[in-house]
């Protein structure tokens, strides 16, 4: 079993091309949460240089911190017994935002990366359209909610992760299972080292590594918007023994003041009203939630964000 790969291409297109490519679309935010996109329109030329620069960042700025960071130091104390780290992941991490200082020692990093984001965040939006035309929401509506009633002011941020080599790979997650708290995750994994796993049926399905594919996978607020007909699905990573996997994930996630909700025209239809399965609140409410039990079951954190 493997997460769709899906040409986007074709969401241009006309007549029973675009619908089964919207049918794609909708199968995979409805049914596994995740989805991999090929002819996304982002340039080949551009996706090279993001590998080349992350690769060149690590090495020269994060790699000799991680050898002697806390995770290394805790792993070969708990190698010593067999005891696994149960909260700590093998992963070294930076996270890009426009208002926060980038690293500037690596040649081409920020103003390559800078060039990825703008079009990762084009990506995200158009996406967000499609998902507004599948669920029958007028044109925006997500985006709109997002930026909380149009203020333009959404977050919009990149995490760079690598997961070295490990030693003990049995003893450690690369990062621990757990569903995204935002909305829609953009992530450009590395094409060589797999580790990437999805929760399907109760079984963990690789996320196969496929070369200058964007995938997609939606989070705790589209879950919340959608009234549960997408899902946010668990997902972790493998630490390896063998290769540094690179992992560049994109996050539109709301403002934290955006109030989130499920959509008005899924919880009534034909004058009939649905079950609201998901509560109404303030989207850094959530966050701060979060922030405590990511690596928790979702279910409570809607339940403690109702009752505030």
């Amino acid at each position: 079993m493997a997460i769709p790969v899906i040409d986007f291409s074709k969401v241009n297109g006309f007549g029973e091309e675009r619908a089964k490519v919207l049918a794609e679309i909708a199968n995979g935010c409805e049914d596994w949460g995740f989805f991999q996109l090929v002819n996304h329109g982002i340039p080949q030329e551009l996706l090279d240089r993001v590998k080349r620069v992350c690769s060149e960042f690590f090495k020269l700025e994060r790699e000799e911190d991680f050898k002697n960071s806390a995770i290394v130091k805790s792993l070969y104390n708990h190698s010593k017994n067999g005891e696994k780290l149960e909260n700590m992941d093998w992963e070294d991490v930076v996270t890009l935002q426009d208002d926060k200082d980038w690293p500037l020692k690596t040649p081409g990093f920020k103003e390559t990366m800078a060039e990825y984001r703008a079009e990762l965040k084009k990506l995200a939006e158009r996406l967000m359209e499609v998902m507004d035309e599948n669920l029958g929401l007028p044109k925006g509506y997500i985006k709109n909610a997002f930026n909380n009633g149009g203020e333009d002011n959404a977050f919009f941020g990149t995490k760079v992760s690598h997961y070295p080599p490990c030693p003990h790979p049995e003893l450690v997650n690369g990062l621990r299972a757990h569903t995204d708290a935002g909305g829609v995750i953009l992530l450009f994994q590395d094409d060589r080292v797999g580790g990437l796993q999805i929760l399907k049926d109760g079984q963990w399905i690789d996320v196969q590594p496929l070369n200058n594919t964007i995938v997609i996978n939606t989070g705790d607020q589209i879950e919340v918007l959608s009234n549960g007909r997408y899902k946010s699905t668990w997902h972790r990573v493998l630490a390896t023994r063998d290769g540094n996997r690179k992992s560049i994930a994109s996050f539109y996630n709301p403002s934290l003041k955006a109030t989130i909700a499920p959509a008005r025209q899924l919880v009534e239809k034909d004058n009939q009203e649905i079950v609201e399965a998901y509560p109404k609140f303030v989207f850094g409410d959530y966050i701060s939630i979060y922030a405590i039990q990511k690596f928790l079951p979702k279910e409570p954190r809607f339940q403690a964000v109702r009752a505030m």
